[in-house]
């Protein structure tokens, strides 16, 4: 606790300024978690380098992290360093991550120009050199309040105008957008338009119309409508084995295969057979040896109907070793989960999908919908707009 920035000490000094104020800055907000701030900032960084040569990005405030060379790193940003390389320190891209005693902390001892400060200081050094800088905020506008680092008081402190995510629908979506604008125009943050994204694409002109016009009520423009990729959505094995924090016992080469459905496998062997298609994920228990057994067989004939996406023994229940090693020589995914069948199930059925690490294929189909059907030239003049006289009235 020595080094926390909840006890340093309180000096008297002036109000601090952020150093980099020219470098063009986005700020990606939405309505609320899981509309879709990462796949919008993935995609935009790509769109971007096709009109900037360097562009940075940086998470102020981070929920769900990992550890890296012994630092709480953000999730997102890990995500962004990995498929970008964006030459910028993680610690700068990711700055504050809010552990579970976070907010205690802060309510018996921090400071609000602490944390301001470390946010400035990692935007400066996450902007050094770059033409145009991405800012994923984390939830709606209002999260973070509680210590001081809302949305809304993020972007006032970087001086960025905002941009706002939110998830298909007709009056849902206006509704939390001019919520949400409400908090970022009371901290005088200025919001440059919205996106409506996982859109239904039969959906796409009728509810593009309304939107529009919705918006245009709140004076704000639509500048994107991103139809729903249902591939998107679906979980990787990879993902599901986090889930039920289980292990790989084989096929731990083919953990990216998407999951399309989920298989139950509690019946008669002779009625399991049905479970055998395409991007099925089989959960049963590790004692069902008729259900692994037919398994094994279909897999033998490479999958008679297309690959499984692979398989879950529950129960932390292994089959005989013989049959354990006939697993092991497969390339199709088992896992192994001390979860009973029910809980896996639901777990993995009401699962979040993050975009992974590595996943090339998602990472391309996310970087495809942002260049069709986000107006970016648009988003750029809009951040550019009242910047360039401003800094000519400076000499800038």
């Amino acid at each position: 606790m020595a080094n926390s920035i909840f006890l340093e000490p309180q000096l008297q000094r002036p109000e601090p300024t952020l150093r980099n104020t020219v470098t063009p800055r986005i700020f990606v907000a939405a309505t609320r978690m899981d509309d879709g701030k990462t796949t919008t900032s993935l995609g935009l960084f790509a769109a971007l380098q096709q009109r900037f040569p360097r562009i940075g990005y940086i998470k102020p405030v981070g929920q769900r992290f990992v550890e890296v060379e012994g630092a709480k790193i953000d999730e997102d940003t890990v995500l962004i360093n990995d498929t970008y390389h964006p030459h910028t320190p993680l610690k700068a891209m990711s700055p504050i991550a809010v552990e579970p005693d976070f907010t205690r902390r802060y309510l018996t001892g921090g400071i609000a120009h602490q944390l301001h400060d470390r946010v400035r200081n990692a935007f400066d050094i996450a902007a050094w050199e770059k033409d145009f800088v991405i800012i994923e905020g984390t939830g709606h506008a209002g999260v973070g309040s509680v210590f001081d680092l809302s949305n809304a008081s993020v972007a006032k402190v970087l001086k960025s105008k905002v941009i706002i995510v939110s998830r298909a629908g007709i009056g849902r979506p206006i509704d939390e957008i001019a919520m949400n604008l409400a908090l970022f125009e009371k901290h005088g943050v200025e919001v440059i338009g919205a996106i409506i994204n996982k859109v239904n694409p039969d959906k796409m002109a009728m509810l593009k119309d309304y939107a529009t016009r919705g918006l245009a009520k709140l004076g704000l423009p639509l500048l994107g409508m991103i139809p729903m990729h249902t591939e998107l959505w679906k979980p990787t094995v990879n993902q599901a084995c986090l889930r039920l924090k289980g292990e790989f016992i084989a096929g731990a080469q083919h953990k990216r295969r998407r999951i399309a459905r989920i298989g139950v496998g509690a019946m008669s062997s002779r009625n399991a057979g049905r479970l055998l298609q395409p991007g099925t994920l089989i959960i049963t228990p590790g004692d069902r040896d008729d259900i692994i057994d037919l398994i094994l067989s279909d897999d033998a004939r490479n999958g008679a109907r297309g690959p499984l996406a692979g398989v879950v023994l529950t129960d932390g229940i292994l089959p005989p070793e013989p049959v354990l090693q006939t697993i092991r020589e497969r390339t199709l995914p088992f896992i192994s989960t001390t979860a009973d069948i029910s809980s896996a199930t639901a777990a993995i059925g009401h699962m979040t999908v993050k975009t992974e690490v590595g996943d090339r294929d998602k990472i391309g189909a996310i970087q495809s919908l942002i260049h069709d059907y986000v107006e970016v030239d648009r988003l750029v003049d809009l951040v550019r707009a009242g910047s360039e006289a401003s800094q000519l009235h400076l000499g800038v």
